[in-house]
């Protein structure tokens, strides 16, 4: 993983998604591990365990996914990755963007630490918009 973890995060939990692969190995961050419990508590992946290889500390995250009447599988995630190193997106409280009309979730870096749009509107703070997932 580079400078941008979150982009990493959100691209290995996209493609893995994308090639229906039950499971995705991410280095264990603050970040990641933040990121990880609302995805957790926001039912988006079914499962989380911490797991060490060297020295070195690994989340391994369990996929949700959902079958069709054919058996085939479809994809849960459509994560958008919002503010970049390159162009930073800053919001106050009142004007955090809604995804679908409240179905999706924004997470936003704040103060307060790293939390979903609904709880960032109920403490009346703003932060850096992350990204979006619906």
């Amino acid at each position: 993983m580079g400078k941008n973890t979150i982009a990493a995060i959100i691209t290995s939990i996209r493609n893995a998604d994308m090639h229906r692969k039950g499971t995705v190995r991410l280095p264990s961050t603050n970040i990641t591990e933040n990121i990880v419990k609302i995805l957790l508590r926001e039912g988006f992946i079914e499962n989380v365990r911490k797991h060490r290889e060297s020295d070195k500390y690994f989340l391994v995250l369990t996929l949700r996914h959902r079958r069709n009447r054919k058996g085939s599988y479809k994809t849960i995630f459509n994560l958008k990755r919002i503010s970049r190193p390159g162009l930073r997106i800053y919001s106050n409280y009142q004007r955090i963007p809604q995804i679908l009309g409240g179905m999706g979730i924004v997470i936003l870096s704040t103060s307060r630490g790293i939390m979903t749009d609904r709880e960032a509107r109920l403490e009346g703070i703003g932060g850096e918009i992350l990204c979006s997932i619906w």
